[in-house]
């Protein structure tokens, strides 16, 4: 029915935004509730646009880059052996506390849902299924991982417009526009919002994925987040519309008081669906960069891919708002930093207004970098 083109963008724009869709997504609602729409769609515009060209820009460097390396092995090629070894240490902390961020919504959203046909378990527990049963998919290869994608952003859209019909009673334009104190600086967007766009550590898959096709690389990335951030902003939309002001950090545990105990179901498996489809994908990133880029046999790269997100679950890091704030300005930044000297060392040849902008945009993630780590030491 499709032409082999056709398919190899659905799956890379499915793979790619889907990824992307992720755990980020909860906090939104919430977030938006502190700071106001108009701070949050500022934030929408200005980092929407700096994570694209980002994410364009490494497509670019991508395409003239070995094939079979991921993020590690592409700063080996280009920097040397110091230069691996630093991305390995700030790109693995990076996809493991995604990973770690991951867990810890999607266990929630397990445990509940468990719990809610009869079976009482508690959050380890939950969190320990949840982790073994996409460590099975991300085990077994990535040969269903494209159908898996797919099927997400499918179900994903069902269950948006089965709350949405269900809600819609509920929504009003007093709710939508509640503001509720400052319980979050001004600057957690910032943190929250490039943590809830990012996917530069898949675009090695996707022109995997693209494969004779690799030409459309630019389209399927601007695509695969200008779809992500419709999707934010019509699911805060929804969660503030029903909500407003009793809107709770995880966005989705808020709206079972307003939709029932018909809806709470449909919600939980909303978030299981959001959040395991990407940990799948980052899992299988992980695993592939410690298994291709240091070496290490599959299943012990398996293994450890799994076994570090759940030990700092376990020592007690359990703080999702606060891990994504921090993973989006600190570790997030700093692959980006590395990406864009990466793109200025293997692209001589790039326009000068690229040029320049990779310049702005190290700096820019330098400030944020700054301000966050400052933030935190002050708190202390």
């Amino acid at each position: 029915m499709f032409s082999k083109k056709t398919l190899s963008i659905i799956f890379a724009i499915s793979v790619l935004s889907g990824t992307i869709i992720g755990v980020g997504l909860f906090s939104l609602p919430y977030l938006i509730l502190q700071v106001g729409w108009f701070s949050i769609l500022l934030y929408f515009v200005i980092l929407g646009s700096i994570v694209t060209l980002m994410h364009v820009l490494f497509g670019e460097l991508i395409l003239k880059t070995p094939d079979n390396i991921r993020f590690p092995g592409i700063a080996n090629y280009y920097w040397g052996k110091k230069g691996k070894n630093f991305t390995i240490a700030n790109h693995l902390s990076c996809l493991i506390g995604t990973m770690l961020a991951y867990i810890i919504v999607g266990g929630e959203f397990l445990q509940i849902l468990i719990s809610s046909v009869g079976f009482e378990i508690n959050i380890s527990a939950a969190i320990i299924i949840y982790l073994i049963t996409g460590g099975l998919i991300i085990y077994f290869g990535s040969s269903g991982l494209n159908l898996l994608h797919l099927s997400g952003i499918i179900a994903f859209f069902l269950v948006m417009a089965g709350l949405t019909w269900l809600g819609w009673d509920e929504i009003s334009l007093e709710k939508l526009l509640s503001k509720n104190g400052d319980s979050v600086s001004w600057f957690a967007p910032y943190g929250v919002l490039i943590f809830s766009l990012w996917g530069i550590t898949i675009i090695p898959q996707i022109e995997d994925i693209l494969g004779k096709y690799k030409r459309y690389m630019t389209k399927v990335i601007i695509a695969s987040i200008a779809l992500p951030i419709l999707v934010y902003l019509y699911f805060s939309i929804v969660v503030l519309g029903i909500s407003g002001s009793d809107t709770s950090a995880s966005a989705l545990i808020s709206l079972s008081s307003y939709l029932g105990k018909e809806a709470e179901n449909m919600i939980l498996i909303f978030g299981l669906v959001t959040t395991f489809t990407s940990f799948v994908a980052i899992g299988l990133t992980l695993t592939q960069v410690i298994e291709l880029d240091l070496g290490i046999k599959k299943t012990k790269a398996w293994f450890i891919s799994l076994f570090l997100p759940l030990s700092l679950y376990l020592a007690g890091v359990r703080s999702f708002l606060e891990l994504i704030i921090f993973l989006g300005s600190v570790f997030l930044a700093i692959d980006g930093i590395n990406m864009l000297l990466m793109y200025r060392k293997g692209m001589p040849e790039a326009k000068t207004w690229k040029r320049i902008a990779t310049i702005l945009l190290i700096l820019m993630l330098f400030g944020g970098i700054f301000y966050e780590i400052s933030s935190l030491l002050t708190k202390e």
